[in-house]
């Protein structure tokens, strides 16, 4: 349900500036609490969600919605260290390049093998980072972005959809770790900030 609903609104922000991108932005993060805190869903169980003190997030800023360079660059597969003895099947499927805060970086991009497999996941990849707000405002352990395949040598990364894995809210998950050349040397003060409780 996340990668999808976050797949479908990263393609459509190009034309969504403004207000109406604002909105957009807000009702994720109350689908996203819905979400997290249903037990429906079995994400939480009933006891983290009765302690469960909400989200927060940084202020919505369009300065944070890049439009990047995409190289595709396919690695060899491997198994991308996690939080647990878990280790899922990645490959590197290509760089982001952009500029931000008056530097250069460039990110890493994977695509998880057994996802692909899934239907309506074919074309997700995704971004796991750190960056110098990391430990600070944000979940040390770093965030993830979820992105889809472009079609040209272009992509849009808006980090204001940037979320933390599920291992933040329950010890009970294995989440993949970012690796060392995804740290960013300047702070992302979009998206998702620590747990109010964390």
């Amino acid at each position: 349900m996340r990668y999808r609903l976050l797949i479908i609104l990263n393609i459509c922000i190009c034309s969504a500036l403004g207000q109406s991108y604002a909105d957009s932005i807000r009702q994720l993060r109350v689908l996203h609490f819905a979400e997290l805190t249903d037990p429906a869903n079995k994400i939480l169980t009933e006891d983290e969600i009765a302690h469960f003190e909400g989200l927060d997030y940084f202020l919505i800023d369009t300065t944070y919605i890049i439009q990047a360079n995409f190289i595709r660059k396919k690695g060899k597969k491997f198994k991308m260290p996690t939080t647990t003895t878990r280790s899922p099947v990645y490959r590197r499927f290509g760089f982001v390049q952009f500029q931000l805060n008056g530097m250069e970086h460039q990110l890493t991009v994977f695509q998880n093998m057994e996802l692909k497999t899934r239907e309506g996941y074919a074309n997700y990849l995704f971004l796991p980072f750190r960056d110098s707000s990391s430990g600070n405002e944000s979940y040390g352990g770093g965030r993830y972005l979820d992105l889809a395949i472009p079609k040209g040598k272009k992509i849009l990364l808006d980090f204001n959809l940037v979320y933390n894995p599920y291992c933040v809210y329950s010890d009970r998950y294995s989440c993949p770790i970012p690796p060392e050349e995804n740290r960013l040397k300047t702070a992302i003060r979009a998206g998702e900030k620590k747990p109010k409780a964390y």
